[in-house]
C-alpha cells in the first residue's frame, strides 16, 4: 500500500513530514500511515497540474485520453480483489459491496473513455444561427485545473466519479480523499501511473480537511471543483469557490424518503427498505431513511422489516456473510448514536439501537428502527448517515407526498405501489434529482446523478458528469465578402 503523496508523477513525502492514522474501523486498530499534506503540498500539486495544462497535456484529443482511461480501467478490474480488500480494511463495508464498487469504478473509467472519444465528434459542431452570412460554431474546452474532493462512503467510486470525467474533458486533476479511507485514491495514483498517464495529470494529495481541502478549495489557480461531503463542508467550499468565481459542482447530504402504498408488494417493499437503508451501513448520501408507509399495510410492513433486520449478520467485512460491517469511524459510530438516543425520546424504538452483543470492539451498530416519529423529530428531519430507519405512516397520496417534500434536501426518493400510474403520478411530484419506482439505489453510471435544494448543484455521471469539466467556446465567423456597412459606407 502507498503512504506518500503523488505530485507530477512522484511519490513525495509531506512537506511538514506529518502523517496521519488510518484505522481499520472492525477493530479501531492503526494499520496504515499515510503522508498528511498541507497547503503547501497543495500548491506543490497545483503548481503541477497547471505545467500539465500548459503542456503537450493540452493538445491531447479525446482519443488519445481515452487510451489512458482504458488502460486505468482495464488495472483496476485486474487488481479488484486486492483494491478491494485494502477498501475493506480502510472503511469498513463487507467484502462483496466493495467489490462491486470497484467493479462500478472500472466500468467509470471505460465508459469516460468512450465519452471522451465521442468529444472529438462534437469538436467544431456548427450551430444554426439566422443570418446566412455568418457560421457559428462550438468547441469544448478543458475547464482547467479541477480540484477533486471525495468523501468516505465509497472511497474510490467516488474518486472515479470525478477523475475519469476530468480527464476525459483534458483536465489535469488534484484529488483529495477523505483523511478516513485515503488508500485507494493513492492505489488510483500508482494504478495512472503505471498506464503511462503523463506527469501532474493526476495528483493526490492525502491529509485532512481543515488544512489540504481548504487550500484545494481556496486556491486562485484552481478552476473548477467538484465536491461530495456533507452539508457545511459543501457551503464552505462553495464559499470558498465564489471569491474567484470558479466552477463548482457540489454533491451533498440527503433525508430521502420511501413511500409505500397498501397495494404494493410486501416482500418487495421489505427487501428494498432494507436495501434502502442498510446497504454500505446505511452510509450513503442517497438513502431512503425515511419511510412513509400507507396506514393499512403499516403493521405488517413493520414487522416483516424488524423481522428481517434482526437476520442481518454484522460482522468484519472480510468475514463470509457478512452484510452489515462497522461504521466507519468512531466520530461518525459517536454521531448516529448521538441521534438514536434522541429518537428513543421522540419515537418508538422497534429493533436495534445499540452494538451487536458479540462484538466487543469496533464501531458496529444493530439495524435500528424506530416507528411513530413525527414530522418535527431531528430523526426525522436530519441526516443521520448509518443503519437507521424512521417510520411515519399516512392516508392519502397528498399526505404522503407533503412528508416526502418538507426537508430541506432533495437528493432523492423512491415510491412503491402496484399502480404503476399513480408511481409515475408521484415520481413527477417528488422535490428530487434521482427518484426510483419499485426500487431503492440502483445507481447506473449513465443517467444524471445529483440533488436540489440542499443536496447540491450540478449533475455527475453520464454526459452531465464530462460536461462538467469542459467549457464551450463559441466561434463565430464571418463568412461573406460582402461589406458589414454599418460605419464604412460605400467604397471608403
Amino acid at each position: 500500500m502507498q503512504s506518500k503523496l503523488f505530485i507530477d508523477g512522484k511519490w513525495c513525502d509531506a512537506l511538514g513530514a506529518r502523517t496521519l492514522d488510518v484505522v481499520n474501523p472492525a477493530n479501531e486498530r492503526t494499520f496504515h500511515r499515510c503522508a498528511a499534506g498541507s497547503a503547501a503540498d497543495i500548491d506543490a500539486a497545483v503548481a503541477a497540474a497547471m505545467a500539465a495544462m500548459a503542456g503537450p497535456w493540452s493538445r491531447t484529443t479525446g482519443r488519445d485520453r481515452a487510451a489512458f482511461l482504458r488502460a486505468i480501467g482495464a488495472a483496476i478490474e485486474e487488481q479488484k480483489q486486492a483494491l478491494a480488500e485494502i477498501e475493506v480494511r480502510d472503511n469498513g463495508k463487507p467484502l462483496p459491496e466493495a467489490l462491486w464498487d470497484i467493479g462500478d469504478a472500472a466500468y467509470c473509467f471505460n465508459l469516460y473513455a468512450t465519452y471522451a472519444e465521442e468529444l472529438d465528434s462534437r469538436q467544431g459542431e456548427i450551430i444554426g444561427v439566422p443570418d446566412a452570412r455568418f457560421q457559428s460554431r462550438v468547441k469544448y474546452m478543458p475547464a482547467g485545473v479541477a480540484g477533486l474532493i471525495v468523501p468516505w462512503n465509497y472511497p474510490l467510486l467516488m474518486a472515479a466519479w470525478k477523475v475519469a470525467p476530468a480527464i476525459a474533458a483534458g483536465c489535469a486533476v488534484v484529488l483529495k480523499p477523505s483523511e478516513y479511507t485515503p488508500l485507494t485514491a493513492l492505489e488510483l495514483a500508482r494504478i495512472a501511473a503505471e498506464a503511462g498517464l503523463p506527469n501532474g495529470v493526476l495528483n493526490v494529495v492525502t491529509g485532512y480537511g481543515a488544512d489540504a481541502g481548504a487550500r484545494l478549495a481556496s486556491h486562485p489557480d484552481v478552476r473548477k471543483l467538484a465536491f461530495t461531503g456533507s452539508v457545511p463542508t459543501g457551503i464552505a467550499v462553495a464559499s470558498a469557490a465564489a471569491r474567484d468565481v470558479k466552477s463548482i459542482s457540489l454533491e451533498l447530504g440527503g433525508k430521502s424518503p420511501i413511500i409505500i402504498f397498501d397495494d404494493a408488494d410486501i416482500e418487495q417493499a421489505v427487501e428494498w427498505v432494507m436495501f434502502g437503508i442498510f446497504w454500505n451501513q446505511g452510509q450513503v448520501c442517497s438513502a431512503t431513511s425515511r419511510m412513509i408507509v400507507e396506514k393499512g399495510i403499516a403493521p405488517k410492513l413493520i414487522d416483516r422489516l424488524s423481522a428481517e433486520a434482526k437476520k442481518i449478520t454484522i460482522g468484519d467485512g472480510m468475514a463470509p456473510g457478512t452484510l452489515l460491517g462497522p461504521l466507519v469511524s468512531k466520530t461518525q459510530y459517536d454521531k448516529v448514536l448521538g441521534y438514536i438516543d434522541a429518537g428513543k425520546s421522540e419515537a418508538t424504538l422497534v429493533t436495534g439501537g445499540g452494538r451487536p452483543s458479540h462484538l466487543n470492539e469496533g464501531h458496529f451498530l444493530e439495524p435500528t428502527i424506530f416507528a411513530d416519529v413525527a414530522p418535527t423529530a431531528r430523526i426525522w428531519r436530519e441526516e443521520i448517515f448509518g443503519p437507521v430507519l424512521a417510520v411515519t405512516t399516512f392516508d392519502t397520496e397528498d399526505e404522503a407526498l407533503t412528508l416526502a417534500n418538507d426537508s430541506e434536501f432533495g437528493l432523492a426518493a423512491a415510491v412503491m405501489s402496484g399502480d404503476l400510474k399513480r408511481a409515475e403520478r408521484v415520481a413527477d411530484a417528488f422535490e428530487a434529482g434521482v427518484v426510483w419506482i419499485n426500487c431503492s439505489q440502483p445507481n447506473f453510471l449513465e443517467p444524471p446523478w445529483g440533488g436540489v435544494k440542499k443536496s447540491g448543484v450540478g449533475r455527475e455521471l453520464g454526459t452531465w458528469g464530462l460536461n462538467n469539466f469542459l467549457e464551450p467556446k463559441q466561434i463565430t465567423a464571418y463568412t461573406t465578402r460582402e461589406p458589414w456597412g454599418w460605419y464604412l459606407k460605400g467604397g471608403g
